[in-house]
């Protein structure tokens, strides 16, 4: 995901607010079309019982201040915790490794 999202570079539809609640909670929002009951929306809902991984990386914006891509941050393996809403699902998910507190000043900044 990218945090800092531009109006150049995003539709107004898929500027997704994407932020690190704490330094092993990350607030996540899904594609804007994705419902609880879409094939999609049971993927991410139900990742433990189906036995599929959800792995997080992250960077602060699409391109850098040299107008190249920037590289995105492996933040690991995540599990679900609760999730409100549809059409974006806004999803919080638990790191099972606390990111480091300079990430986490990073990520936790919300546009």
């Amino acid at each position: 995901m990218t945090l800092h999202k531009s109006e150049s570079d995003h539709s107004p539809t898929t500027i997704y607010q994407d932020y690190a609640i704490s330094q092993d909670l990350f607030h996540w929002e899904s594609q804007s079309g994705t419902t609880v009951a879409s094939p999609t929306g049971q993927r991410y809902l139900r990742h433990r019982e189906t036995g599929s991984h959800v792995l997080l990386f992250s960077r602060t914006q699409k391109v850098s201040a040299f107008g190249t891509g920037t590289p995105y941050l492996f933040l690991g393996e995540a599990d679900y915790v609760e999730h409100r809403g549809e059409r974006p699902i806004a999803i919080t998910w638990r790191l099972r490794v606390p990111m480091p507190a300079a990430d986490f000043a990073t990520a936790s900044f919300v546009q």
